[in-house]
Formats: structure tokens, C-alpha cells, sequence
């Protein structure tokens, strides 16, 4: 089962997107709801805990104050967060993909097939 290990303390300044998770026989299915953001703005690995990593950094716009003008109200400023997904041990890691679509990250996690995983049980020679 996918799991979530979200840590919210991780950021001084964190936005959380909302997420799908969809399952089928051959896959896992991630939505994630990124409105605004390209993929030069997100970061997608894997650790060494087997953990999914899914980040995103975006830098705020260069305020440009003109000298008759200041902000009365200023909400824009620099998102971040990291959210950690324990991935099961039947995803094919090396067959991740991702894209960004209309504001949404779809990430795709493969399931290895039966005969992936007995091809995957290697037998030790003895000598």
C-alpha cells in the first residue's frame, strides 16, 4: 500500500496540494494538484528508504515596487513542500513516469507483473 510520510514541519512556508491515488491491476495512479506550476518547478526521486519524493520549490516573482506604488495586501510568495509517498514493494521504480497536465501532476507508478517478480527470485548457485 502506498503510504503517506508526509512531514508538515519540513518548511518554514509549506502548501500542501491535494492527492488522488488510484489503483489498478497494473498500476498505481498519483494526482497531485499543482495549479500554476511547470515541471521545471517540481522534483520527483526516490531516496534510500525506498520513499517516493515529490517536491516542488517555486521562487517568487521579483518584486518590483515602483516608487508611487506599495502593496497594501501581498500574499504571493515562495511555495515549497516535500511530501514523502513508502512505495510498495511491487512498483518498478526504474518504470516511474510523470507529466504535468492542466495544472495536475499524474505520476505513474508500474506494478511488476507475476512473472517479473519470479524472474526477480534469482537462484544462488552453490558451490
Amino acid at each position: 500500500e502506498l503510504m503517506d510520510m508526509t512531514n508538515y514541519a519540513a518548511a518554514e512556508q509549506v502548501t500542501m496540494p491535494k492527492m488522488n491515488v488510484s489503483e489498478s491491476e497494473n498500476d498505481f495512479e498519483l494526482e497531485l494538484c499543482v495549479p500554476g506550476l511547470a515541471k521545471e518547478d517540481l522534483s520527483l526521486s526516490i531516496d534510500s528508504d525506498n520513499n517516493l519524493v515529490v517536491e516542488m520549490v517555486k521562487k517568487e516573482e521579483e518584486k518590483s515596487e515602483k516608487a508611487d506604488r506599495h502593496y497594501l495586501r501581498h500574499e504571493f510568495s515562495q511555495l515549497q513542500f516535500k511530501q514523502l509517498l513508502s512505495l510498495p514493494e511491487n512498483v518498478k521504480k526504474e518504470a516511474i513516469s510523470a507529466q504535468v497536465t492542466n495544472g495536475i501532476l499524474h505520476i505513474t507508478l508500474p506494478k511488476f507483473t507475476e512473472q517479473e517478480k519470479l524472474a526477480l527470485l534469482q537462484r544462488i548457485e552453490i558451490k
